[in-house]
């Protein structure tokens, strides 16, 4: 099997750090490891296997250097914006988890179960997009069930874990909880989130829109869309809950008129799509919660249930962790669709 030269863009940040697990767990054909990252982190080890390799600075030259095939960025749009080109014009493919690229039409936004075959676009402009986070748990399950009835409208609630800011996200929630133990959660500082996320919800997640929609929910409708190739209409509202890692979702989903949503067959085509796996037993208490997939890179669907008042709605529940599924997984699974696609 052909190897390639990797460079990970953000290799100390949560995503960053995820990736070297999944290249060992997937087996993924590496030739060299490069992680990359600011002056600060440099020198700084990481753990690839057996080895422990010393992080480099990003530069614009490094790609050409060290002759880099595949180059995954995660360390935010700005540096997507100004390294990027680099790392293509050097004859690496990117696949980027910001949200710089993703809106671009020439660029193709990708999560492998739904749209692979846009992966072709890549030669455009040398970039494969990686969706939001939210966004690729929830095309997921829309997919599954657009085979089966066609979709008109989507309203979804997302509760989205401190992951989603990433290691200081995470942090900044442990602090506050030693601090609520401690008798000291009003000296605690806020610095991830506008508002203290222990032992609290916050319904903004992202920058507010002129819409009265925040800049989170506004890259669900638009990316939804992109990546199903529908225009259909999207409603979200995302909220930051006290969990560490993995998203949940409350998904509502109309249909066609005419349709009848039959509970079984839904339950059977989330069951038979790739990647996704139904928890579904109210009466026993099974259904997907943070919890559980955690540290996975399933995404889980549950609470399946056709609307008490119209028979083309469809309600469900849904969880992914955000730090695999909605990124490291999805840029990974990514790249294996390129390198087949490559091969073949």
């Amino acid at each position: 099997m052909r190897k390639f030269n990797v460079a990970v863009v953000g290799a100390t940040g949560a995503v960053g750090e995820e990736f070297y697990a999944l290249f060992k767990e997937y087996d993924f054909p590496i030739a060299k490891l490069l992680p990359l990252a600011s002056e600060r982190s440099v020198g700084k080890v990481i753990e690839y296997g057996n080895q422990e390799i010393a992080v480099q600075k990003l530069t614009h030259g490094i790609f050409e250097k060290e002759e880099i095939d595949i180059a995954f960025f995660s360390a935010g749009g700005s540096i997507s914006a100004e390294f990027a080109a680099s790392a293509v014009e050097a004859g690496a493919v990117v696949i980027d988890n910001t949200s710089h690229f993703r809106m671009d039409p020439e660029i193709p936004l990708v999560v492998p179960e739904v749209n692979p075959e846009d992966i072709a676009q890549w030669r455009n402009k040398g970039i494969i997009a990686n969706p939001n986070c939210s966004t690729i748990q929830m095309v997921q399950a829309l997919k599954a069930v657009d085979n089966l009835y066609g979709i008109t409208r989507v309203d979804v609630s997302t509760y989205q874990a401190t992951s989603g800011a990433g290691k200081a996200g995470m942090e900044e929630l442990v602090k506050q909880m030693q601090d609520f133990f401690a008798f000291k959660l009003s000296e605690s500082e806020c610095n991830a989130f506008a508002h203290q996320i222990a032992l609290n919800v916050i319904p903004q997640v992202d920058v507010p829109m002129e819409n009265g929609f925040t800049k989170e929910e506004m890259k669900m409708v638009n990316e939804t869309q992109k990546i199903l190739h529908k225009d259909i209409e999207v409603a979200a509202t995302c909220v930051r809950v006290p969990v560490l890692r993995s998203h949940s979702e409350s998904i509502t989903v109309t249909f066609e008129e005419g349709t009848v949503v039959d509970v079984d067959a839904v339950r059977e085509a989330f069951a038979n799509f790739e990647n996704l796996i139904v928890e579904d037993d109210l009466e026993n208490g099974i259904y997907p919660m943070p919890k559980n997939a955690t540290d996975t890179d399933m995404t889980y669907v549950g609470r399946i249930r056709k609307d008490i008042y119209r028979d083309n709605i469809l309600h469900f529940w849904n969880v992914a962790d955000q730090v695999r599924v909605g990124a490291a997984t999805n840029s990974l699974r990514i790249a294996q669709k390129w390198i087949a696609m490559e091969d073949s």
